[in-house]
């Protein structure tokens, strides 16, 4: 990945092994609605697990062009009702505007197809509630690309750890997810509450999910939230400062603080860390940088009874979320990640955003 990209969250799109779970032809899928650069992301963790390509669409031709230029194998279909007519068409990934992935997802499934969308999931609960109804109904997949844990190594390094006792009981997680803005470069819609729902419902969904992954509870509580818009006076409903803390249904408790206050002088789009507590020992991560030190992520440090750590996993890890979704909805299984967790990360943050008091 080029410098020029990791220091542009709005395109950064992450690329691993290829490490195929199907062979050609086995499981295909369709991209539409490119209005986040996620969407490259999405399909680059498809296309690596062996899954095929076929069709694009967007209403803007230049997306199409430009996806198109990356993907050359995608056909572009004149509406996303030629993809969903498409009876080879396993999966719909998208990453349209927050507002409208709800629908839109529910549109996927009601043509039988299961769906992958970008986060966040949700601008609202009637939204959550209605997806909730139509994968009950369609017995359909609304997955979501929560690509601060999924497409990370050490984020993933780190879920194995937890999962196999390394620092005992999971008591806290802290989640630090600051964003490089690029004001110039983002679209009206990035600025309007009614589309992109609020910091904590969106850069916010990230750090809910993790709490859920790493805490293993399958509930929560929001304790206090604030949001503020410190920076940008001129959009007037934007949030450039978002908090909340939550105590989990196990007990376990979280704080996360997610801004869009990255400096033009840090080498990637944002410091993204978590830290994970744990009854014998902790964990960070440095996700994207070691602040001058390294320019490279992936960064873990582990503390324990045995002493201290840092081990570097780029290239040691993968990214088996992808190939397991794509095995998913072939055996009709939750290996990747369950409905319910998906949901439930989707609704921790839309609870968050509503109880934020403004502090700015």
């Amino acid at each position: 990945m080029s410098q020029t990209q990791k220091a542009d969250g709005m395109n950064y799109a992450p690329q691993g092994k290829p490490s195929p779970v199907v062979k050609p032809g086995e499981f295909t899928f369709a991209a539409a609605h490119l209005d986040h650069g996620h969407i490259y992301g999405q399909c680059n963790g498809l296309l690596e697990a062996g899954a095929g390509l076929k069709w694009v669409y967007d209403p803007d031709a230049k997306k199409v062009e430009a996806f198109v230029a990356k993907y050359p194998q995608a056909q572009v279909a004149r509406s996303l009702d030629e993809i969903l007519a498409d009876p080879s068409v396993n999966l719909v990934t998208a990453a349209a505007v927050p507002c409208d992935r709800g629908p839109l997802g529910i549109r996927v499934m009601q043509a039988g197809k299961d769906y992958f969308t970008d986060k966040t999931p949700f601008t609202s609960l009637n939204q959550l509630d209605d997806a909730k109804a139509a994968v009950a109904i369609t017995k359909r997949k609304y997955m979501v690309y929560f690509s601060e844990r999924l497409h990370v190594e050490s984020a993933m390094y780190a879920t194995d750890l937890v999962a196999g006792g390394a620092i005992g009981r999971v008591v806290q997680v802290i989640g630090l997810g600051p964003h490089r803005l690029g004001k110039a470069n983002r679209p009206a819609w990035f600025f309007e509450k009614a589309k992109f729902g609020g910091i904590l419902t969106d850069i916010g969904s990230h750090q809910f999910e993790q709490f859920l992954t790493y805490t293993g509870a399958t509930d929560a509580t929001i304790t206090q939230a604030a949001v503020g818009n410190f920076n940008n006076p001129d959009k007037p409903e934007f949030e450039d400062f978002g908090e909340a803390s939550l105590l989990g249904d196990n007990g376990s408790s979280n704080y996360i603080r997610v801004d869009w206050f990255t400096p033009n002088g840090l080498s990637t789009w944002g410091d993204g860390r978590t830290v994970i507590l744990g009854t014998k020992g902790y964990i960070e991560l440095r996700k994207y940088v070691d602040v001058a030190r390294d320019k490279a992520g992936e960064n873990v440090y582990i503390v324990d009874d045995a002493g201290e750590r840092y081990v570097n996993v780029t290239g040691q890890v993968g990214f088996r979320f992808f190939g397991q979704l794509i095995l998913d909805c072939l055996n009709r299984t939750e290996k990747a990640m369950t409905q319910a967790h998906a949901f439930k990360a989707a609704e921790l943050c839309l609870r968050a955003q509503l109880a934020a008091r403004k502090i700015a």
